[in-house]
C-alpha cells in the first residue's frame, strides 16, 4: 500500500519532494497507526462487499472499517456476520485481489471476535483486527481479553481500535474516572492497540444534538471539552500516548446554508481550480476541510469517513508541506541535540529545538507515510491530481 499510490507516477513525482513510502499490513504499529488516514465505515451488509473493497482501495482508501454495530439493523446481525465471512473469504480467494486495504472489522460483542476469527479460517490474513464501541475500562476489557485469545488462536496480529463514545466520559462528573480506566485498559494491551476513535455523534446524541454542515465538532463546545480531555489524558507525546483519530464528518451534499463559505478563494484562482471550489462548498467540504485542519491543530491523526468523496481531502491534508519538513530537519539535526533557538529556512518563524522536538519528530513520521510536497505544491494541487480523470 501507499498513499496516493492510485496516482501515477510521473504525477507523484510533479507532486512530492519525497513521495509516500510503501508499507504492509506487517509494517510496524506506528507506521499503521498515521497511516490510516481517511478510514472509511462500510456496512458488513453490502451484498458486494469484496468488489467494494477493491474499488476503494484503487481509488486511494488505505484503511477500512466493516461494521457489525450501529451502521446495521439489530435484525441484520447474523446476516451481517455471514456476509462478511462469505465476501472475505471470496477476496482471499481471488487473483486480482493485490493488496486490499488495512482491514478492520466493528463488532457489537467480546464474543464475536472469537467467533469470526474461528469461521474465517485462512482468510484472516486480511484482517488487521476489531474495532471495539463504547469503550470503557469495564466494557472494554472484555473485548481486549477476547481479541489476545483470538491473535493466539489464529497465530495473526491483531489489532484493537477502541471508540471513546460513551455517555460516561461525556459526562464532567465521571469523565476523569472513565479515562483513568480506560487508560489502564489499554496501557495494558499497549502493543495492541493501533488507535483510538472517538464517537462524536454518540456524544451529540446525549443532548439531543447535533453538528450543521457548516459548523465542526470544534464549535459544539461540549463536544470540544471532551476531545480536548482524551488528548490530554491519553495522546500525550511522552510516550505514554496513543494515536487519537479524528470525529466523522456526516455531510455529502448542503442544500441550503446559514454562513458564508469557510473556503478562501485565491488558492483555488493560483491553482486555476475555481471549479474544485464550488464543488467543494457544494458538497459542505468547506466545512469538512476546516474540521480536518482543526483535528491536526488539537493533536488528532487520520479521520473516520462514511463516504468516498471524503478521503481525498483527509490525505491531500495530511501531505507534509515542504515548509513543515525543512522545520522538523532542521530541529532535528544531531547537532541540535543541546537545545537553542534558530530561524526557519523559510525565515517567517522562530524553532526552538527542545520545545519542538516531538513536533518534528511526529511530522517526519507523517512524512514517511503521507510524503513531502514539492514546494510550490499546496493541498489544491493534491486535491486535484486526486481527483477520479
Amino acid at each position: 500500500m501507499r498513499h496516493f499510490g492510485h496516482i501515477a507516477p510521473e504525477e507523484r513525482q510533479r507532486l512530492f519532494h519525497r513521495e509516500p513510502n510503501v508499507f504492509t499490513a506487517d509494517s510496524p504499529s506506528r507506521v499503521l497507526a498515521t497511516a490510516l488516514g481517511a478510514t472509511l465505515y462500510s456496512p458488513a451488509t453490502r451484498p458486494r462487499l469484496a468488489d467494494d473493497i477493491l474499488k476503494q482501495a484503487a481509488s486511494g482508501v488505505v484503511s477500512m472499517v466493516l461494521c457489525l454495530e450501529d451502521s446495521i439493523d439489530d435484525s441484520e446481525v447474523a446476516g451481517a456476520e455471514e456476509n462478511l465471512v462469505r465476501q472475505l473469504t471470496d477476496l482471499a480467494g481471488r487473483k486480482d485481489a493485490g493488496e486490499p486495504p488495512l482491514l478492520f472489522v466493528r463488532v457489537r460483542f467480546p464474543e464475536q471476535i472469537g467467533d469470526l476469527v474461528q469461521r474465517l479460517g485462512p482468510a484472516v490474513r486480511l484482517l488487521s483486527g476489531f474495532v471495539m464501541p463504547k469503550f470503557t475500562e469495564e466494557r472494554g476489557t472484555p473485548f481486549l481479553e477476547a481479541l489476545a485469545s483470538a491473535e493466539a488462536a489464529s497465530r495473526r496480529r491483531l489489532f484493537a481500535m477502541p471508540v471513546l463514545e460513551s455517555p460516561e466520559l461525556l459526562y464532567r462528573e465521571s469523565r476523569v474516572d472513565t479515562l483513568e480506566g480506560i487508560s489502564r485498559a489499554v496501557d495494558k494491551y499497549r502493543d495492541r492497540v493501533l488507535a483510538l476513535r472517538l464517537g462524536v455523534t454518540d456524544f451529540c446524541s446525549s443532548y439531543a444534538l447535533r453538528r450543521a454542515p457548516d459548523m465542526t465538532a470544534y464549535d459544539v463546545q461540549v463536544v470540544a471539552s471532551v476531545i480536548a480531555d482524551v488528548v490530554n489524558m491519553l495522546g500525550r507525546a511522552d510516550g505514554t500516548g496513543f494515536t487519537v483519530t479524528g470525529p466523522v464528518w456526516e455531510y455529502f451534499r448542503v442544500q441550503e446554508r446559514m454562513f458564508k463559505p469557510q473556503l478562501r478563494r485565491s488558492p483555488f484562482l493560483e491553482g486555476q481550480a475555481e471549479e474544485l471550489r464550488e464543488a467543494l462548498i457544494e458538497h459542505a467540504m468547506d466545512g469538512l476541510l476546516r474540521e480536518i485542519a482543526l483535528d491536526q491543530a488539537n493533536g488528532l491523526m487520520g479521520k473516520t469517513c462514511i463516504h468516498p468523496s471524503h478521503v481525498l481531502p483527509v490525505h491531500a491534508l495530511s501531505v507534509v508541506s515542504h515548509e513543515e519538513f525543512s522545520d522538523a530537519q532542521d530541529i532535528l539535526r544531531p547537532e541540535r541535540g543541546g537545545g537553542g533557538v534558530l530561524r526557519s529556512a523559510y525565515t517567517n518563524k522562530m524553532n526552538e529545538v527542545k520545545p519542538h522536538r516531538a513536533w518534528a519528530e511526529r511530522t517526519l513520521l507523517r512524512a514517511e507515510v503521507f510524503g513531502v510536497a514539492n514546494e510550490d505544491i499546496g493541498f489544491v494541487e493534491l486535491l486535484t491530481a486526486g481527483l477520479p480523470a
